[in-house]
């Protein structure tokens, strides 16, 4: 028995050292990150250099989302989003589905020893046997080692680096999600918070507008207005149902975006009533900062995992030329009778070593290595363009937050003045200067006017929620 038990102890050893020896990924290309295929700096026409200053290159990647959206109702939809989206469960699985494949391709790596027992009984009628008929019993138990590979030239483990690379692309696609959700999350609050403005405006312009009719039906009926007039009015009262059931319709639609985007149904009172500017804040972030910052994306480091799996792949590509050497062997006790199966005598071992030489296939190694080439050089052309989309995102939105405050400010003085212009329209009515119609056009005119500013402040407070997601917001608090 403590022959047998060192026969094991020598067997287990070789096959542990020999594994440790092998499992270097040689013939994988070295992997260097390909140069950005952007500008420097998002630096725009007429930016001084204290643009880019240390100010600007705050890491808005740090900034965790709870910091960064300020407005408590906003922030309890958004947790329950994070539990209930079904979305991200899936993507969650996925990272969990991945972390499995990525194991059982590591355990590759290290012989896999099985116990095993067994026990035989035949019984051979006397033709076979050449006298009468003979039974036998065999009984035997061991460990043994099955088809482990001696990863000389690599190919183990580059399939273990791609697994792995896989696994940490998929970590990142999980985060990316995140991110996204949070985002969709928040421009889905602030959407519905501006249409149910629109739809208090709709409304209170509803009521002026009837008690507009109401007053040129009494003027009619004494004469001193027109029916034109009468008429006019009542289709701004038309027009302006139309619009409150319009809105309506609208903050129905966004109140079931965002049910669907929480996964489940937000109460009533953590729905906006009003745009508010206070539901988000991102200082210091202005043209000049650094292109670098896209490197922490969690979409661009998926892309760079991928290429760097598609890189480890050539590695198993180019190992599959050389020979492959596979060990099997085991160790144990084998006797006839049950009770003399752990006797003196009954060890039994076997060590079965096989190599296969590549000699002729067609070219079939020499198109899967060119297939690994062509993945990594496809994956290498998906990493740049994704770092171009992310480029163009960030300057897209700063692009648009450097003339939205200015918009905004225009947006604000056309409403005010159109105020007033609907207040002298309505007083030359009433004293009879002037006609109905130019009460009408200045009316219109402020409407529109006040549903421009609440879209422009709408637009303000998203563009604020698209530059935070397109410079990776949250992603380094996230990890």
């Amino acid at each position: 028995m403590q022959r047998t038990q060192r026969i094991a102890l020598t067997l287990c050893l070789s096959f542990s050292l020999v594994g440790g020896l092998s499992g270097c990924s040689i013939l994988a290309p070295s992997y260097t990150r390909p140069e950005a295929p952007v500008p420097a700096s998002w630096q725009q026409d007429g930016a001084s250099k204290e643009t880019a200053s240390a100010a600007a290159q705050q890491a808005v990647a740090a900034i965790a989302w709870q910091d960064f959206y300020r407005d408590p109702r906003l922030q309890k939809v958004i947790d329950l989003s994070l539990v209930h989206n079904r979305d991200l469960r899936v993507a969650a699985l996925n990272v969990e589905r991945t972390r499995a494949l990525y194991q059982i391709q590591r355990a590759a790596l290290v012989p896999e020893v099985d116990a095993s027992g067994g026990a035989s009984y035949q019984r051979l009628p006397s033709d076979f046997s050449g006298g009468g008929k003979r039974e036998t019993h065999q009984y035997t138990a061991g460990l043994g080692v099955t088809a482990y590979e001696l990863d000389l030239f690599g190919r183990v483990s580059s399939l273990k680096d791609q697994a792995l690379e896989t696994y940490l692309a998929t970590e990142q696609a999980q985060l990316s999600a995140r991110i996204s959700l949070i985002a969709q999350i928040a421009a889905g609050y602030l959407t519905l918070a501006a249409d149910r403005e629109l739809l208090h405006l709709a409304q209170e312009t509803l009521k002026a507008q009837e008690e507009s009719y109401r007053l040129i039906q009494r003027r009619f009926e004494v004469g001193a207005s027109s029916e034109l007039d009468l008429r006019q009015a009542q289709a701004q009262v038309e027009a302006a149902r139309v619009d409150v059931a319009r809105f309506s319709t609208l903050t129905a639609q966004d109140e079931d975006s965002l049910h669907l985007l929480a996964g489940t149904r937000v109460p009533a009172d953590l729905l906006p009533s009003t745009l508010t500017d206070q539901v988000a804040a991102l200082e210091n972030v202005a043209p000049g900062l650094s292109s670098d910052v896209l490197l922490e994306r969690p979409d661009v480091r998926q892309a760079e995992n991928m290429l760097k799996g598609y890189n480890a792949n050539i590695g198993a590509a180019r190992a599959a030329f050389f020979p492959r050497i596979t060990l099997v062997g085991s160790v144990g006790v084998g006797s006839r009778e049950l009770s003399g199966l752990f006797t003196s005598g009954s060890d039994s071992w076997s060590f079965m070593p096989r190599i296969d030489l590549p000699i002729f296939d067609a070219g079939a190694r020499a198109a899967q290595l060119q297939v690994a080439e062509v993945d990594r050089n496809i994956a290498l052309a998906q990493y740049e363009k994704a770092i171009q989309t992310a480029f163009r995102e960030v300057a897209d939105t700063l692009a648009q937050r450097a003339n939205v405050e200015q918009q905004l400010a225009a947006q604000q003085a056309l409403r005010q003045a159109t105020e007033k212009q609907y207040v002298l329209a309505r007083e030359r009515y009433t004293k009879g200067v002037d006609s109905y119609l130019n009460v009408l056009v200045a009316q219109r005119s402020l409407y529109s006017a006040q549903q421009g500013e609440i879209g422009v402040r709408l637009t303000r407070m998203t563009n604020l929620v698209s530059l935070y997601k397109a410079l990776g917001g949250g992603v380094q608090a996230a990890n």
